[in-house]
């Protein structure tokens, strides 16, 4: 454990709020980069830098992957005509005008959870991959898909660019499947768009829970997060209200999203279209 400075204790403000905050911290210059994470959702009309995606995806690579298998794929789209083709897919979709991130950022990179390789290495070898029927296999592919996803984010924002990520691609997922040519066996877990950040229309750190609200200790303790749900409502409305957002409470966002059909939006099909895509879920 190491003293904190004042930036690094500014820094735990930020993302805790005036909750409780851990005492015990092993700050390096990585931890710290890693607690500055936000979504960033308006970006330069600059492009990446040369090189800029090849080395989100050499260090994505790098992630760990189950067994060894490489069950993943990013599609990254760089073609304004065909960005602005998912992007009004995905308008029509969620019923908006338009999303300006994914208009703004010169490139969207969409992360795929990829057995297709598996399926067909398997098949030229005269097997029959049948082991990619079971859940477990599509839950495989996609944690892949995700870890190698965050990697890539903590690259991205190490040489100065911004990212957010899109869960909005499962609204679209059938469309979006036909868009980008996806073979069978694979799926697009969500999207990432990556730019530089407007300096001019910043955005702050989200605050996260108090640590005992995930963190648990040998047994999950089941009841022990009411203690501290109010105080992450606090930090929630002092973010939304410095950053001008209409009210919205935590428990009301989770309620909304666990109980509306409108927050599922195009999702409710999922299973549907995974099935189609030969993924049986057994």
């Amino acid at each position: 454990m190491t003293e904190l400075t004042r930036a690094q204790a500014y820094l735990l403000l930020e993302r805790y709020g005036n909750q409780v905050k851990p005492e015990k911290l092993i700050m390096t210059p990585t931890v710290e980069a890693m607690l500055r994470h936000k979504s960033v959702r308006t970006f330069l009309s600059q492009a990446l830098p040369d090189g800029a995606i090849e080395t989100m995806v050499a260090v994505a690579q790098s992630a760990s992957t189950s067994s060894a298998l490489n069950q993943w794929s990013v599609v990254a789209v760089t073609d304004e005509a065909l960005k602005t083709e998912i992007h009004d897919t995905v308008a029509r979709e969620v019923k908006v005008d338009r999303i300006p991130w994914m208009l703004e950022a010169p490139a969207l990179l969409l992360w795929v959870a990829d057995t297709s390789r598996s399926a067909a290495m398997t098949r030229d070898q005269g097997g029959d991959p049948f082991v990619l029927n079971y859940l477990d296999s599509f839950l495989m592919a996609s944690v892949d898909a995700t870890l190698a996803a965050q990697n890539a984010a903590l690259a991205a924002e190490s040489i100065g660019l911004g990212i957010v990520y899109l869960g909005v691609m499962r609204n679209i997922a059938k469309e979006l499947a036909g868009i980008i040519n996806l073979p069978e066996y694979a799926f697009v877990t969500f999207g990432m768009v990556v730019g530089h950040p407007d300096p001019n229309r910043t955005s702050a750190i989200r605050p996260r829970p108090a640590q005992p609200v995930v963190l648990h200790h040998n047994r999950y303790d089941r009841d022990g997060y009411r203690d501290y749900v109010e105080g992450y409502e606090e930090a929630c409305q002092d973010f939304r209200n410095q950053q001008n957002m209409s009210p919205k409470t935590w428990k009301g966002a989770l309620h909304h999203s666990m109980t509306s059909m409108e927050y599922m939006g195009g999702r409710k099909s999922l299973r549907a279209m995974v099935q189609e895509k030969g993924f049986e879920l057994l």
